[in-house]
């Protein structure tokens, strides 16, 4: 069965925070997940979350970047505060973004500084069960700039630091618009992915309603055994996200 966990930085945005926890807790699902910690009271969180027996699946860390070697002690800083808050919540994946490209500095001194920095990444995570998963994401529509686009690209990052604390979030709904090739590329990378995203293309919408073919990707991650979450990161079309997150569990929640 796949677990889902809606992002809650968009559904029921309208509503206090708890009680956006308590809202997708009362759909049936069981894990939820946000982007920023330091604009919210973590403790409201974890109150809400032990009080709707649902569990945080993950989060963002500070958005600083990891290609930028000038940053890296803003962005080690900033990682420190989120492991505390990780362990606080009882998450198992923190998410990072690595940056934008510079375009005055040649791209692999950029991918040098961004692995040197996971490594340091790496050491602070040692004596934790935390994964840091790194996100490609998509320069054609939505992050035009942004270093790391490839699925390949993170997986090779990932296996030259070999650690088990650094693996990929991978986004389905940006790797179809930069690489294809999904189900492939899941299975390649299987084994280095510790977190996905889903929504639907074009126009990152609801999950169906588009060109990537969800059954079978759902069908594929369950054949792989895959035990972690999908977050549900879409921008839906219908504005009662009541009925866009029940529609998710009747359609997808029995694979």
């Amino acid at each position: 069965m796949i677990n889902f966990s809606p992002c809650l930085d968009i559904f029921f945005n309208n509503l206090p925070f708890p009680e956006r926890i308590g809202k997708v807790a009362g759909i049936g699902y069981r894990h939820f997940e946000f982007w920023s910690w330091w604009d919210k009271d973590v403790d409201e969180i974890i109150e809400a979350a032990e009080k709707n027996k649902v569990k945080c699946a993950a989060f963002c860390t500070k958005f600083i970047s990891l290609v930028d070697a000038g940053k890296r002690n803003e962005y080690l800083d900033g990682l420190g505060e989120t492991i505390e808050v990780a362990e606080k919540l009882g998450a198992s994946v923190i998410i990072s973004q690595v940056g934008n490209e510079i375009m005055s500095i040649n791209r692999d001194i950029q991918l040098v500084s961004m692995m040197d920095g996971l490594r340091k990444a790496a050491k602070m995570l040692q004596d934790t069960d935390l994964v840091l998963a790194i996100e490609p994401l998509n320069i054609l529509y939505d992050h035009p700039g942004y270093f790391l686009s490839k699925s390949s690209e993170a997986y090779f990052v990932i296996r030259s630091i070999d650690d088990r604390h650094i693996k990929m979030l991978f986004d389905i709904y940006h790797q179809q618009i930069t690489e294809g090739n999904l189900i492939n590329n899941i299975r390649d990378y299987f084994s280095d992915i510790a977190h996905f995203h889903a929504a639907d293309h074009p126009g990152r919408h609801e999950i169906g309603i588009g060109e990537i073919n969800y059954p079978n990707i759902f069908k594929t991650l369950v054949d792989l055994d895959y035990t972690g979450c999908v977050g549900i990161e879409l921008w839906p079309l219908n504005k009662d996200h009541t009925a866009v997150l029940k529609s998710v569990m009747q359609n997808f929640g029995n694979y």
